[in-house]
C-alpha cells in the first residue's frame, strides 16, 4: 500500500502512549508486596474488572480480522462468540464461587489441591509455554498492520511495541494491567464507532442504506445449517465456541486471575455479567464495521482495494479515507486491542511462575521481597522471549508458523479444560484417574497434532479437522480418567470446596 501516516495521526497515537507509560508508573509506586502486584490487593471493582476481561479477550487481529471476514464473506464466524453467555451463567454460578473459596492466587493451585502436585505442575508449564507462543504471535501479527499503516520496519515495530508493554506491565504489575486495559478498551471502542460514524455518512441513507446494501448482497449470513464437521457450518461453529469458552471461564489465568483480583464474590461475579454483556455486543461491532466497509467499497469501487488480500482493506481506508487524527484514534484502538492482551498475558506468566514454581519447588521460604524483585525479572524476561520469538517468526512463512502456533497449542494446551471441568464436577476422579487419563490423551494429542500439520504421511494421518483436535483430546481425557476412577474404586477423600457438590461445606473466602 502506498500510504503515509499523518502528523496529527502520530500525535494521537504518542498522546495515547505517554497515557499508558504514565498510568505504569504511577502503579509502580503501589506495588509493595506480590499481593498487590499479582492481585491488587484483592480490592478492585467488578466494572473496573470487567472491563479489563473485554480488553484482554479481544487482541488487534480481533479488531481487523473481524471486519475483514465480514467484508469478504458474512458474520458466520461471529457464531461462536455469540455462545459467551451461555456459559458465562457457568462461570458466575459455580466457577467463580469455586476460585473464590480460598485466597487462590493462580489457577493451577485448584488443581493442587483437588489432584496434586503432578497435575499443578503439567497445568503451570502447559500455561506459560502457551503464553509465550501467544505472545510472541500477537505481536507479530500486530506488527504487519502497523508496519503496512506507518511504513517503519517491522522489526522496528516489534521492538518498539514490545519494550512499551514490557516497562508498564513490569512496573505496574496487576493494577497498571487492568487499569490500561479499561482505556484501551476505551480507546478501541471510540476508534471503531469513529470509522462507522464516518462510513454512515458518506453512504446515501445512513446505517439503512448500509443495512439495505448488506442484505442484497447476504453480508448478515450465519454460515450453513447443515451438520458437517468438516466444515465452519453454523453447528460446527457453535459447538466450537461452547468448548472455547468453557476453557477459557474455566482455566485460563488471565480470567481466574481477575476473579481473585476482585474485592468480594460478588464484585467478580458482577465483572464476569459485565464482561458478558459487553463482549457479544462490542464483537457484533465489528462485524458490522466490515459490512460497513463492503457497502463504501460497493458504492465507490477501488481498483486498488479490489486487488487486496482482507486484511488489507481496513487498514488502507484507515489512512486514505479517514480524516486526520480520527485515523490516528483508530490506530491507536489497533494497538491498543494488542496490548490488552500481551500485557495480560506477561503478568499472568509471572504470577504463575512464582506461584506455582518458585514458592513451592524453586524457592520454598523466601521472603516476600524476593519473590516481587523475581515475578518483575520474570516478566522481563517473558517479555523478552515475546519480542525474540516475534523476530524470528519474521523470517518464517506465515503458514509455518501457524503449524508451529497449533502444534504446541494442541500438544501442551490439550488436557487443560478437562482437568478443570472433571476437577469440579466429579468427585470421583482422584489424582491417580488423572495421571492415567494424562498418559492417554496426551499421546493421542501429540499425534492429532502431528496429523492435523501435516507432519505424518498420509498412511498414517488421521482425517481429523484441526478445528477439532483439542475439543476431541478433552472428551478422551475426561473419558479415561472417569473410567480410571471406576477401576481403581477410588476412596473419596476430603473435597470440602472443590467440586460443584461439596463447594458449600467451606464458606468462599470473600
Amino acid at each position: 500500500m502506498d500510504v503515509s501516516i499523518r502528523s496529527l495521526d502520530v500525535l494521537v497515537v504518542a498522546v495515547y502512549l505517554l497515557a499508558m507509560a504514565g498510568m505504569g508508573l504511577y502503579f509502580a509506586r503501589r506495588n509493595r508486596n506480590t499481593e498487590e502486584y499479582f492481585v491488587g490487593g484483592r480490592s478492585l471493582r467488578g466494572w473496573v474488572v470487567g472491563i479489563s476481561m473485554l480488553s484482554t479477550s479481544i487482541s488487534s487481529i480481533t479488531f481487523l480480522a473481524f471486519p475483514a471476514a465480514a467484508f469478504v464473506l458474512d458474520w458466520r464466524q461471529l457464531v461462536s462468540n455469540l455462545m459467551l453467555p451461555f456459559v458465562a451463567v457457568l462461570a458466575v454460578l459455580l466457577f467463580v464461587p469455586l476460585f473464590r473459596r480460598g485466597r487462590l492466587t493462580s489457577a493451577f493451585e485448584y488443581l493442587g489441591e483437588r489432584f496434586g502436585p503432578a497435575a499443578r505442575l503439567y497445568g503451570a508449564l502447559s500455561f506459560i509455554l502457551l503464553q509465550l507462543i501467544r505472545l510472541a504471535t500477537v505481536l507479530f501479527l500486530l506488527a504487519i498492520p502497523v508496519t503496512m499503516l506507518t511504513g517503519l520496519p517491522m522489526e522496528l515495530v516489534i521492538i518498539a511495541v514490545g519494550l512499551f508493554v514490557a516497562f508498564y506491565t513490569v512496573a505496574g504489575g496487576i493494577e497498571a494491567v487492568i487499569w490500561t486495559d479499561v482505556v484501551q478498551a476505551f480507546v478501541l471502542w471510540f476508534g471503531g464507532i469513529g470509522c462507522a460514524l464516518f462510513i454512515a455518512f458518506q453512504v446515501p441513507g445512513g446505517l439503512g442504506g448500509i443495512i439495505d446494501i448488506g442484505i442484497a448482497h447476504n453480508k448478515f449470513g450465519i454460515g450453513s445449517l447443515e451438520w458437517n464437521f468438516g466444515e465452519r457450518t453454523f453447528w460446527t461453529v457453535v459447538l466450537l465456541g461452547i468448548f472455547h469458552w468453557l476453557a477459557m471461564y474455566s482455566s485460563d489465568q488471565t480470567f481466574v486471575q481477575r476473579y481473585v483480583a476482585s474485592s468480594s464474590q460478588r464484585e467478580a461475579q458482577k465483572a464476569t455479567i459485565l464482561y458478558s454483556v459487553l463482549a457479544v455486543p462490542t464483537w457484533t461491532f465489528f462485524f458490522f464495521l466490515g459490512t460497513c466497509l463492503f457497502a463504501y467499497y460497493t458504492l465507490y469501487p477501488s481498483t486498488t482495494v479490489s486487488g487486496m488480500e482482507a486484511d488489507e482493506v481496513f487498514p488502507y481506508f484507515i489512512l486514505t479515507e479517514i480524516p486526520a487524527g480520527l485515523a490516528g484514534l483508530v490506530l491507536a484502538g489497533v494497538i491498543a486491542a494488542a496490548m490488552s492482551s500481551l500485557d495480560s498475558s506477561i503478568n499472568s506468566i509471572a504470577t504463575v511462575a512464582i506461584v506455582d514454581l518458585f514458592k513451592p519447588y524453586l524457592a520454598p521460604g523466601r521472603e516476600d521481597r524476593y519473590y516481587l524483585t523475581a515475578a518483575r525479572l520474570l516478566s522481563t524476561v517473558a517479555a523478552a522471549v515475546m519480542i525474540g520469538g516475534a523476530l524470528v517468526f519474521t523470517h518464517m512463512e506465515k503458514e509455518s508458523m501457524n503449524d508451529i502456533n497449533w502444534m504446541v497449542s494442541s500438544i501442551f494446551g490439550g488436557c487443560l479444560m478437562g482437568l478443570f471441568l472433571i476437577g469440579f464436577f466429579t468427585r470421583r476422579v482422584d489424582n491417580r484417574a488423572v495421571l492415567i487419563a494424562l498418559a492417554v490423551a496426551i499421546p493421542i494429542n501429540i499425534y492429532l497434532g502431528m496429523s492435523t500439520a501435516g507432519w505424518l504421511p498420509s498412511w498414517l494421518s488421521l482425517q481429523v479437522h484441526a478445528y477439532w483436535v483439542g475439543a476431541f483430546v478433552n472428551v478422551v481425557f475426561i473419558a479415561f480418567a472417569y473410567i480410571a476412577s471406576i477401576a481403581l474404586r477410588n476412596p473419596r477423600g476430603d473435597l470440602s470446596g472443590l467440586t460443584i457438590w461439596t463447594m458449600r461445606e467451606r464458606a468462599p473466602v470473600s
